[in-house]
């Protein structure tokens, strides 16, 4: 290499290294505004977020023929509202033990449940999307078990509902799966 090119070379990398760092993007803010709720039947039960919302938590109290209460939250990503696909994904299974977990970018918006602990049990996912990109759903949980026939489960700070298991009757273990909302 003669002197000019390793002339040239060095005031190359000493551009590199002595240029400033360009500024860190800012971290997005993101919000779960609480919506709404609703109590029902659990038996022949079928229940939907309205437009927009999405599954935040579950409560149930007694067996089949208990009251089941569901409540919802409204998604905003620095302060713009994240959008909820029309069209939800069904996803049933026969009972008496159920496993749901929501497909990436994906948020839970309804449950339905035919019948007694040996029905099936349908849950329904919807695409969340901020400013016609996929939303991300990070930091994925369980919870520790709830006893079916008595118990409340909310998400946590920035979290919503992605998954449900349960395992036997009123008198089994219930789990739920929450995720941090990102972008």
């Amino acid at each position: 290499m003669n002197r000019k090119a390793l002339a040239a070379a060095v005031s190359a990398v000493l551009a590199l290294t002595l240029a400033p760092a360009a500024p860190a993007a800012a971290a997005p803010v993101v919000q779960i505004v609480a919506g709404y709720s609703a109590s029902m039947r659990e038996k022949d039960s079928k229940f939907f977020c309205p437009a927009g919302e999405v599954i935040t938590g579950r409560a149930h109290d007694g067996d089949e023929n208990g009251w089941t209460t569901y409540w919802c939250g409204r998604i905003y990503i620095n302060g713009v509202q994240v959008s909820v696909s029309a069209s939800p994904y069904a996803d049933p299974r026969k009972e008496p033990y159920s496993w749901f977990e929501a497909p990436e970018s994906n948020g839970m918006v309804g449950r339905r449940h035919d019948g007694d602990e040996n029905g099936v049990t349908t849950t329904y996912f919807a695409l969340l999307t901020w400013q016609g990109k996929p939303v991300q759903l990070i930091n994925r949980r369980w919870t520790s078990r709830y006893r079916e026939s008595g118990h409340e489960s909310k998400a946590g700070a920035g979290e919503i509902m992605t998954g449900r298991k349960h395992y036997d009757d009123e008198n089994g273990d219930s789990y739920y799966q929450y995720a941090t909302v990102s972008f």
